[in-house]
This record gives C-alpha cells, structure tokens and sequence, in this order.
C-alpha cells in the first residue's frame, strides 16, 4: 500500500476495512487524542508523543499502543507484534468491525490509561547504546553481497539492530534462516523491519 497524506487518504485505500478504521478512529478520536500521519499510516498523538496508530492488514485491523508494555492490560488483549524484538510496542488486532465494537468501552479504557501514563511520564526508552551485534547468518550473506551490505548499512543504527535482533531471537538455526531470507528482500528495498506495521 502507497504512503498516505491525511488519514480519510488512508481508509479510502483500505477496502473492506473502511468501516472498520472509521469506527478505530471515533473511538480513538472520543479521547481526545490529535490526529497525523506517520511513516504513511493513521498516529494519533497527546501532546506531540506517539500514543497510538492504527492500520488494515490482509485478515485484520489493527491498533498498537506505542508505550503499549506499561499498560495493565487485564483484558489480555495486547500481543508483542516481534515476539523477543518489541520492547515498548504493543499491539490490538480485531478481525471484524463488530469485535471493535463489542471491546469499544475496553480499548477507550486502554487509550485512557496510555495518555494517563504519557501525562506521568512513564516511557520505555530505546536503547541507545546497546552494541550493535550482527548474527552469523547475516554477517555471511553481508561478506559475500556488496549491494546488500550497502542497502544494509544506509539503515540507521536503530533499524540495522532491529533485524540483527529479529533473527538472533529465533533459538532454532531454521528459524533464522528463515527470518534472514524475509528481511533480504526489505533491506534491498530500503523497508525497515516495522514499516511494515504501519502500512497495509
């Protein structure tokens, strides 16, 4: 899906799931929260911080909370989007606009508490200066392929560690591989490992 000026540009390129990110954004909206767009998708802001964005994949709409791990969450309802690389990020999938509105009090709730917590300052910083560490698997395809090693290393350090993590957390050597022949294609293209969380 192409990059979107406004969030109404957004939806009308959602398909099916309009009415569904129509209903997202009311109850998202109702909190007070100020609209803007971001890496191309919907983010909605209190105070000029990312408290939550939302997005229409291929079987589900979704809402992630960006501070999304300091929520109590006692509905269970937040799943990690990079089980072992998301640290702060959490995210809602709703698989019909009538599940969005049987949780609507629930995530208003949700969104609530994630401005209360921004208000308090609580935040799960990024960090910084963890080194960098490049698994094998990855380390070998960059030795042997310029153009990749290139693509690789105009990524910021944050984007670089970003894939490094998502394929040193698979324990299995399969999973790996797996994962390292998923992020060659996004690295050639210039895709960061969660741009594609904020698109369809």
């Amino acid at each position: 899906m192409k990059s979107s000026g406004t969030i109404d540009e957004y939806i009308l390129n959602c398909g099916e799931w309009q009415a569904s990110l129509n209903l997202l954004r009311d109850i998202i909206c109702s909190t007070g929260l100020q609209e803007t767009v971001k890496w191309g998708g919907p983010v909605f802001q209190s105070e000029n911080k990312n408290i939550a964005g939302m997005a229409a994949f291929k079987s589900y709409v979704a809402i992630w909370f960006y501070q999304g791990a300091l929520l109590k969450d006692e509905e269970k309802k937040l799943m990690s989007a990079q089980e072992g690389v998301t640290k702060a990020l959490r995210q809602w999938r709703f698989s019909s606009i009538d599940e969005i509105a049987e949780n609507a009090a629930i995530l208003k709730a949700y969104l609530e508490e994630a401005i209360k917590n921004q208000k308090q300052g609580k935040e799960i910083k990024p960090d910084k200066n963890k080194p960098l560490v490049i698994p094998e698997e990855l380390n070998r395809l960059l030795s042997s392929n310029l153009k990749l090693k290139q693509c690789f290393e105009a990524f910021s350090v944050a984007k670089r560690r970003e894939f490094a993590e998502y394929i040193l957390a698979a324990k299995r050597e399969e999973t790996r591989l797996n994962r390292l022949d998923k992020v060659v294609p996004m690295i050639l293209s210039g895709i960061g490992l969660y741009d594609k969380y904020l698109r369809k």
